[in-house]
């Protein structure tokens, strides 16, 4: 996989670290990443971002500990063969699940009904979901 398939902003809104993070978890995802696919090494991604390198260290680090890839040492980083995948979708489905607990949230505490909640929410998914069957 070549280092170009990621990409960070610096004055993004969140740290450089969690956009590594959460992308190569997003490939995983998606499948652009597949069990036993090797990463690119923390230097070379280092460089093609214009990162230090010990910002890579720090996501194959924290993605080796959530059991999302695994290291060998001499050999490099791969996507963990096992249960990787089941682990990025459950982090995704928990990000999911947060996001749109503070959307539902944030409707009540504006006075929304439930209803109008609701109608807003399904139009959300109608229109990013109108391609696909369920």
């Amino acid at each position: 996989m070549p280092p170009a398939f990621f990409s960070v902003d610096p004055h993004g809104g969140s740290p450089i670290y969690m956009q590594l993070a959460e992308q190569v978890k997003r490939a995983i995802a998606i499948g652009a990443l597949g069990p036993g696919e090797r990463l690119p090494t923390v230097k070379a991604l280092a460089i093609d971002l214009k990162v230090n390198p010990n910002t890579v260290a720090r996501v194959y680090r924290e993605l080796e500990a959530e059991g999302v890839i695994a290291t060998a040492p001499g050999r490099g980083s791969f996507v963990r063969e096992n249960d990787a995948v089941d682990t990025v979708q459950r982090a995704a489905h928990d990000t999911v699940t947060v996001a749109i607990d503070n959307a539902v949230r944030e409707a009540r505490s504006l006075g929304m009904s439930r209803d109008a909640a609701a109608s807003i929410a399904n139009a959300s998914i109608a229109r990013w979901y109108s391609e696909e069957t369920p």
